[in-house]
């Protein structure tokens, strides 16, 4: 599979590189940025890890080297600030996104190329790209809540000293300030979380807003986010690359599960190769149905005021 990552050299994005270089699953990277040196540096900088990784080829590359792509992970956009909100990015990315939407197309843009949008906000952009591709919807999907999952196991394992890798819980909604955490399903190896000593109201409500806050925590200690959401585009670009139809809440339009249409966001999905293959309407409790009911609102209601 060969992979175009659109803003390679920024911190996401090289990240995002990294990851897939070390996975050693994709056979060709693309590092494309508006900072022509920073995409050659970056380009540079992983091929010469080459030898200790995999057999891939990795370069810069420009917009018609995207468009040729099997896969194209957009992370290009304007940082967010400690103190901002992901939807408040919206009138300052939307315009950028738009642009490199129609580059691609402009240069060709295949049929069966899959969008992975990690810009943010993120649902809306996603919910931009399936509009201004007209791509078939299972083709365009957004990173959505997957990096927020993945922040949310490894605060649960680490607070109760549990392996990370075995804990499985979901976060879905909104990849912001309308995200829900699903404890109804959550478990540790097979067991559930909710037996577990210690998982107490107090427990839950302090590790999801820890969660929620993570994001801006991390911004205001280094700047930005890198690792783990390099971690994250890579669990579902390897999904893809593999077929392996792991149940991911990815960003992407629902078309009614949950009583949700026509916008773009995480609920579980089935990734494989086809991109966000199926939905799956997992049984929630009340409370979180009614959280995610809202979630979608929100998210429409600011999607409107782009049209």
């Amino acid at each position: 599979m060969k992979v175009a990552i659109i803003g390679g050299g920024g911190r996401v994005g090289s990240c995002a590189a990294f990851a897939l270089q070390c996975s050693g699953i994709v056979k060709e990277i693309i590092i494309f940025d508006a900072n022509q040196a920073a995409s050659e540096g970056e380009a540079l900088d992983l091929l010469h890890g080459a030898a200790y990784c995999a057999d891939q080829n990795i370069f810069p590359g420009n917009y018609s080297d995207c468009a040729q792509a099997d896969l194209i992970c957009i992370t290009a956009g304007l940082r967010r600030k400690p103190d901002e909100s992901r939807l408040d990015l919206i009138n300052r990315n939307v315009s950028l996104f738009r642009g490199i939407i129609q580059q691609l197309k402009e240069s060709g843009l295949r049929k069966d190329a899959i969008i992975l949008v990690v810009s943010n906000p993120v649902d809306i952009l996603t919910q931009l790209a399936l509009q201004d591709t007209a791509l078939p919807a299972n083709q365009v999907l957004g990173l959505g809540t997957v990096l927020d999952t993945s922040r949310f196991c490894s605060l649960i394992s680490s607070t109760l000293k549990l392996p990370p890798t075995q804990v499985r819980a979901m976060i879905l909604g909104e990849h912001g300030d309308t995200m829900l955490p699903v404890w109804s399903s959550a478990t540790v190896d097979g067991f559930p979380l909710l037996k577990f000593p210690g998982v107490t109201p107090t427990f839950q409500t302090q590790i999801f807003e820890r969660t929620q806050k993570s994001g801006a925590e991390v911004i205001s200690r280094k700047g930005g986010a890198g690792y783990a959401v390099g971690v994250a585009i890579r669990e579902v670009i390897d999904c893809i690359a593999l077929d392996r139809r792991r149940i991911l809440p990815v960003s992407s339009q629902v078309k009614g599960a949950y009583g949700i249409r026509d916008i773009s966001i995480s609920v579980p999905t089935v990734v494989g190769r086809g991109g966000a293959i199926q939905h799956i309407e997992l049984e929630l409790w009340p409370k979180e149905l009614q959280a995610l009911t809202a979630s979608a609102k929100a998210l429409k209601d600011t999607f409107l005021k782009i049209k």
